[in-house]
């Protein structure tokens, strides 16, 4: 079973990089969708957040996706990973659910802002 799932450095590396530069590129079509005169702010936190998202998931494909998890969950970057996912689904709700731009446009921020700590996390020493 481990033989037919695991993949190649090589393809792991195609994964990573066509996974991240989807993620760049919606965070991009996010900001350019800013000049949209209708529902600007709601498209610009969905491509933003799936941008974020698609990023996010690109290092599944470096490390595997157990041994990701397993590392987000540590204890030394648990409160910034939960924090991080908490602010990615709450700007989703707030621009599908709730409809408000807003607060879709402060958890944007937010999401920002826990996605850096979370990335800091995994530098030793910058804990």
């Amino acid at each position: 079973v481990l033989d037919a799932t695991s993949l190649s450095w090589g393809t792991r590396v195609k994964g990573f990089i066509a996974c991240f530069a989807l993620g760049c590129l919606f965070s991009l079509l996010g900001s350019c969708l800013l000049w949209v005169p209708k529902k600007r702010l709601l498209l610009f936190a969905v491509f933003y957040t799936l941008g974020n998202i698609a990023s996010i998931g690109s290092t599944f494909f470096l490390m595997g996706p157990m041994k990701q998890l397993k590392r987000m969950f540590e204890p030394t970057r648990l409160i910034a990973t939960v924090v991080m996912l908490l602010c990615l689904i709450l700007t989703l709700c707030s621009a599908f659910w709730w409809r408000k731009e807003g607060l879709a446009l402060l958890f944007c921020i937010l999401q920002f802002f826990a996605l850096a700590w979370y990335s800091i996390s995994f530098i030793p020493y910058a804990r």
